[in-house]
């Protein structure tokens, strides 16, 4: 018995391969590198829902029409919605639509995090939301919707490049649980709020708002290395730096610091944050090394993901949001891929607990 069933294969897929000891992700056989080179979110999207349903229209016309069409749901957002987390009142909105297997309902649950996410920052502000626009690429609309004007090109693209670098991640927890309640034919929103529910958890998508934590505790480049001694004398866990399955450097953290790096040569974030980070991130793997030699902690996915959505603009507790943004997409193929070709999930249990008496 493998406990958090360590190395049990679960599924296969043609979706997505994680090397974990090359450090390399392949989504249906392109690299990372060459995606976020490349690529737009809707473009990894149409290649994730390839070959899951009958018929596939222009992503971007198809998409922006579903952004479109679930704005209208945010009319009904109350005070008692908007007093919950923003993941929360999110998934309280995704929970209104409805539950089918078809390609329409795929793109409005897609389509739903990224629309409803800038609605609830805005109505959190006391602002109204923005509507959608039809014919805006995906990133773009999401930050219009946000900030109220047209993003530059620059931010376009590094939001690009976030979604489309956490598009798909193997059989993390949040899709297994989304291939579980797919595997009972409940329907695809069934299956994408669990996903959500655990994207929620700390423990898989609520680590990069910490890592800003960490850097405004550490305070200046002068003060990283003593502050992250501190730290790991207290025991405390460094956010951004390790990873269940990368024994080497994860490949999304070099492709969110170029999109950093972009960010920062149009001027768009604030030099001496990025000297921090790299200070921070400097300190924390040298001090790392020293304390766990036997053991490669490197720079995850959350590190960079967190300077960068703070440079966009978006509240830090918005950034699990932001995240289902581009992983509700992998969600969905995953959960047709399990309808299409795989079986009830139903593994089996060790008892451990007391046996009945024996009558005398």
């Amino acid at each position: 018995m493998n406990s958090g069933l360590e190395d049990v294969v679960a599924a296969e897929t043609v979706l997505s391969d994680v090397d974990g000891n090359a450090g390399r992700l392949i989504i249906r056989g392109i690299s990372l590198d060459d995606l976020v080179a490349h690529s737009r979110y809707e473009d990894v999207l149409a290649l994730l829902l390839d070959g899951f349903f009958p018929a596939m229209p222009s992503l971007p016309e198809a998409l922006g029409a579903a952004r479109v069409a679930v704005f209208k749901h945010l009319a009904s957002v109350d005070a008692g919605l908007l007093a919950l987390s923003p993941i929360e009142a999110i998934r309280a909105l995704m929970a209104r639509l409805p539950d089918g297997d078809d390609l329409a309902t795929a793109l409005q649950l897609v389509a739903a995090p990224a629309v409803f996410t800038p609605g609830i920052i805005r109505l959190r502000a006391g602002l109204a939301p923005i509507e959608p626009s039809a014919t805006a690429g995906h990133a773009a609309d999401v930050l219009a919707m946000m900030l109220g004007k047209p993003p530059t090109l620059q931010q376009t693209a590094a939001l690009d490049r976030y979604l489309v670098t956490v598009a798909d991640h193997g059989l993390n927890a949040s899709t297994f649980a989304a291939r579980v309640v797919a595997s009972t034919q409940a329907g695809l929103a069934s299956a994408v709020l669990a996903g959500l529910s655990a994207l929620k958890g700390p423990l898989h998508g609520g680590a990069p708002g910490p890592v800003l934590d960490m850097l405004d505790a550490a305070g200046t480049p002068a003060n990283a290395a003593l502050w992250i001694d501190d730290a790991l004398a207290r025991d405390e866990r460094l956010m951004g730096f390790g990873h269940r399955v990368y024994r080497v450097r994860d490949p999304r953290a070099d492709a969110l610091k170029g999109a950093v790096e972009l960010l920062a040569a149009s001027g768009a974030i604030d030099p001496a944050r990025l000297a921090l980070a790299e200070a921070v991130e400097s300190a924390a793997l040298a001090a790392l090394r020293r304390k766990k030699p036997d053991r490669r902690l490197d720079t995850n996915v959350e590190f960079y993901t967190a300077l960068l959505l703070e440079s966009l603009g978006f509240p830090r507790e918005t950034f699990t949001c932001v995240f289902a943004m581009g992983r509700t997409g992998g969600w969905v193929a995953h959960a047709r891929e399990q309808v299409l070709g795989g079986r009830l999930i139903r593994p089996m249990s060790k008892y451990v607990g007391p046996r009945p008496q024996q009558a005398a």
